[in-house]
């Protein structure tokens, strides 16, 4: 993920010569202009070349449960509060400041996977110790891999359970739809073909105009055709209600995680 975010700000112009990646695996390293081994390294890099002490920016993109250890390498070089930008699922900004001895101004983002192409939606909040202007940097950043929305941060397990988990449920409709059309007697090469292409193109025709997911069903939706016959066995079966408790049920894991 933290390769996409680079790729992308660096295509939107967001990222310059004065930017530094701490990556442990040299062969990883390598991918970047500038690669230190550790996070003390990278910062001291940043707190070298910055204009002004406590003006370049803190990227956080590892994984939660390493934050202690990097928090424990970092917080002695937070001589100046600075922002940091996390892209850590479940980890409020209130512990990451604490973590970085209170001088950390964070803005925490939520980006998911479709990042990786362009197509990212990421959430972005002012949390604990930041301003407005704080996140300016971050929606320049993010906005190199896709579209941003500024939530406050009590909505940020909502916009997990929807946005982050959101590609898995989609994907997990296309699952379905391979094994049924595999059923159904095509090859197994055509029928991925068939499915990759349906559902990218249902997901570009929702996006490229104002009608609602509602709407565009009903377009499809001829009364006593075929899709209505697939329609009624999905109502029969309760999925739309389904789909929304599974959505509930990742917010609520969410919140769980934040707490522990």
């Amino acid at each position: 993920m933290a390769r996409a975010i680079l790729s992308g700000a660096k295509r939107a112009g967001a990222v310059g010569d004065l930017c530094v990646v701490a990556e442990p695996d040299e062969s990883k390293r390598r991918a970047f202009d500038h690669g230190v081994e550790t996070a003390a390294q990278a910062l001291e890099w940043v707190r070298d070349r910055e204009p002004e002490p406590g003006i370049g920016q803190v990227l956080l993109a590892v994984k939660p449960q390493m934050f202690a250890a990097v928090a424990d390498e970092i917080a002695p070089l937070f001589e100046h509060e600075r922002v940091v930008i996390s892209i850590l699922a479940g980890l409020t900004s209130q512990r990451i400041r604490a973590g970085l001895v209170g001088k950390a101004r964070v803005i925490r983002v939520m980006p998911n996977t479709p990042a990786r192409i362009g197509r990212g939606m990421s959430a972005i909040s002012v949390g604990e110790g930041a301003a407005l202007e704080d996140a300016e940097y971050a929606h320049a950043l993010f906005a190199g891999v896709g579209r941003t929305i500024a939530l406050p941060e009590s909505m940020m397990d909502a916009f997990t359970a929807l946005a982050g988990s959101g590609p898995a449920y989609v994907f997990y409709l296309a699952e379905a739809m391979l094994d049924a059309a595999i059923e159904l007697g095509f090859e197994r090469d055509h029928a991925l073909t068939i499915v990759r292409e349906t559902v990218a193109g249902a997901g570009e025709l929702m996006r490229s105009g104002a009608d609602t997911p509602r709407a565009l069903r009903a377009a499809v939706t001829s009364k006593g055709g075929t899709t209505a016959a697939a329609i009624d066995v999905l109502d029969q079966a309760g999925v739309m209600d389904d789909v929304m408790r599974a959505i509930h049920a990742a917010r609520h894991r969410g919140t769980e995680l934040a707490g522990d």
